[in-house]
């Protein structure tokens, strides 16, 4: 099968990438101009729909292969290869080994569970983040404010492959899926669990959804429609049903959550990639216990948007919003505007972000180190002004 060279016009890659036989699983005409280099020397393209223990099922326009991921810098977290990814494989070796990847668009990354400062890509190529909030329990506001500092920060993928050149400023947009709708059959309960979330989640749409009465399922599926979407939630949120409820067949192994507190078990152990009937690709994962921060403050900012408006109104440009005279923050806090429990959040969020930045950046660790000398410095002079050692 030919490719395309790196001399055609843009308009005959538009062409030749639509009707590429990879145009379901997300091929188009960038794709394809980034893809001819490795044509030119023999190799095939791919996107990786599953990966297990360092070999990974890719769809090609043969059909789908298992490929070995060893060419692929295993021993970088950041680097290795991921459900989503777009790969240059080679058609002829036995086995077929993944020669490289393309630079990512986007990847939604967290911090790995071990003491390490190290980051877990779990999906990249991504357009939509459906981040999906079961209704069969009681909301948790601070781990969905958590999810979506994440999901507003899955930009400049390339860059996680060292590829500064290659890095856009593509963005995954985040949404908020509020699963087992039909749990809620008072109209007006639902109206306002959608609105406490809308009020945490400033310009992203919130979308009740019911795998068994088929509410906003039509909504959703035209969503997701238009390119690569990801499932992330906790086990029990409901994702792997959407998925089978999306694709309009039992694909994914479903259990049932517990009654008691509406957890599920990681039925969905692998990130696995679908195309969808009505169009477009869906990226489906085991459900996250723990969700830590990696590089976020973009997305922290975003998600908080409104504390950080306040903050510039603060009289000190360095106010802790502690017990600073002039504090907008503070101020807000006390007459109402903003809860307290999102402005604890809110700085919970940016201290776990630091120190993950921290690790990896001296620069950071630095600062930190030097407002510590200066806070504790300021703190000893004001005992002992107190203590009347100062006169």
């Amino acid at each position: 099968m030919s490719f395309p060279s790196s001399s055609l016009s843009s308009s005959s890659f538009s062409s030749s990438a639509a009707a590429h036989p990879l145009a379901p699983y997300g091929w188009d005409a960038d794709w394809a101009a980034e893809f001819a280099p490795y044509a030119a020397q023999g190799l095939v393209p791919g996107r990786v729909v599953r990966v297990d223990r360092g070999r990974c099922d890719i769809v090609t326009p043969e059909g789908t292969i298992w490929a070995d991921t060893a060419f692929v810098v295993p021993r970088d977290p950041m680097r290795i290869i991921c459900t989503g990814d777009w790969a240059a494989v080679d058609p002829d070796g036995d086995p077929r080994f993944v020669r490289t990847l393309l630079p990512r668009r986007t990847a939604f990354v967290r911090s790995t569970s071990s003491k390490r400062s190290e980051g877990q890509v779990l999906a990249t190529n991504v357009d939509h983040i459906a981040i999906c909030v079961s209704l069969a329990v009681e909301l948790d506001l601070g781990r969905v404010e958590r999810f979506l500092a994440l999901a507003m920060s899955s930009t400049d993928g390339a860059a996680l492959l060292g590829d500064a050149a290659g890095a856009g400023e593509r963005t995954a947009e985040p949404i908020v899926v509020l699963t087992k709708a039909d749990l809620v059959p008072d109209a007006v309960t639902l109206s306002h669990l959608v609105e406490d979330i809308e009020r945490i989640a400033p310009g992203v749409q919130v979308l009740p959804v019911s795998s068994a009465t088929g509410e906003g399922v039509d909504v959703f599926s035209a969503i997701v429609s238009g390119g690569t979407s990801v499932l992330l939630g906790a086990s029990g949120a409901g994702k792997s049903t959407l998925a089978n409820t999306l694709l309009g067949q039992d694909v994914m192994e479903v259990q049932a959550a517990r009654d008691v507190d509406g957890k599920g078990r990681h039925t969905t152990t692998t990130r696995n990639l679908l195309v969808l009937p009505s169009g477009g690709v869906l990226i489906d994962t085991p459900g996250l216990r723990g969700v830590g921060l990696w590089d976020a403050g973009v997305g922290v900012g975003q998600v908080f948007s409104e504390i950080e408006e306040l903050a510039e109104d603060c009289r000190f440009h360095d106010c802790a919003h502690e017990a600073e005279p002039g504090c907008a923050v503070r101020a807000a806090i006390e007459d109402g505007t903003l809860p307290e429990r999102r402005f604890d959040s809110y700085r919970k969020l940016l201290r776990e972000n630091q120190r993950m930045v921290a690790k990896t950046d001296a620069r950071v660790r630095a600062e930190i180190r030097r407002d510590w000398k200066r806070k504790g410095a300021e703190g000893r002079a004001a005992m002992d002004a107190k203590r009347g050692r100062i006169r």
